[in-house]
């Protein structure tokens, strides 16, 4: 039996480039909203609550935001990497239509109790809001509207070179911020082996901070770091015997940026 369609290919056509081009009909995205914060520079959002320091230096740059609580997880959304892109069904005024970035969780937008979720208190659970860099911001929405609605969803992160470790605390307690990581970009786990230890597993002491009561001064360091989509890299002797603390090392392994499970 021959079948027809009643629509002529142009308009085929135009159905598929937009669908495209406005993910909200793609499973996997979730809706949400957006401001921005830090500067035109993006030099106020350094620091922040995952404690990557200078994020010029560290590697991300202005493309990041800080997370609402609902998102951020008491820090174990740090480093995860959202694509987002403005909601321009939801609002055609300020929203550049079509556009896309994808941004690195550094910090915590905290909640505002005082003013309401719809007016002001945007971080307020149980809102996932993303507060940008406005660089990064300026990707997809327009200055002059402040906050957008957007579409997002965790895709994988790319980084350049290997993951890092940071060495801080003290003699008897040691105190890793493990940075520059790739794939789901979020740590579920981490362990320590000195050349003189069995493992030792740590714990999340802030951020991306992992923490070891134990006194490893003068021991290589080789550390097991488990992504929050199972998966372990080992990194043998990445820390030398000779480390002190304030250093930083850099390893020659990273997190496939292959499908993740989120």
């Amino acid at each position: 039996m021959e079948t027809r369609s009643s629509k002529p290919w142009s308009f085929l056509l135009f159905v598929v480039t937009a669908a495209s081009r406005f993910p909200a009909t793609t499973a996997g995205w979730s809706k949400g909203s957006a401001t921005f914060y830090g500067g035109s520079d993006a030099s106020g959002t350094m620091g922040g609550a995952c404690g990557y320091g200078n994020l010029y230096w560290s590697g991300y740059g202005t493309r990041t935001a800080a997370l609402s609580s609902a998102l951020f997880n008491d820090g174990a959304s740090c480093g995860a990497c959202y694509q987002l892109t403005c909601d321009h069904e939801a609002e055609e005024r300020w929203c550049l239509p079509g556009k896309s970035v994808t941004v690195t969780a550094t910090n915590f937008c905290p909640p505002n109790y005082e003013l309401s979720g719809d007016d002001g208190g945007w971080c307020n659970p149980p809102r996932a809001h993303f507060d940008m860099a406005q660089p990064a911001w300026l990707r997809i929405g327009i200055y002059k509207g402040g906050i957008v609605p957007v579409l997002y969803q965790r895709v994988a992160c790319v980084k350049q070179g290997g993951v890092r470790f940071t060495m801080g605390g003290f003699e008897r307690f040691l105190l890793v911020l493990i940075s520059n990581v790739a794939g789901t970009g979020s740590i579920k786990a981490v362990w320590v082996k000195g050349t003189g230890t069995e493992r030792m597993p740590m714990s999340r002491n802030w951020g991306a901070h992992w923490q070891s009561p134990a006194a490893l001064v003068g021991q290589a360091l080789t550390f097991g770091v488990t992504d929050t989509a199972g998966q372990t890299v080992v990194f043998q002797n990445v820390v030398p015997a000779w480390w002190r603390f304030g250093q930083a090392f850099t390893s020659n392994l990273q997190f496939p940026t292959s499908a993740q499970s989120f």
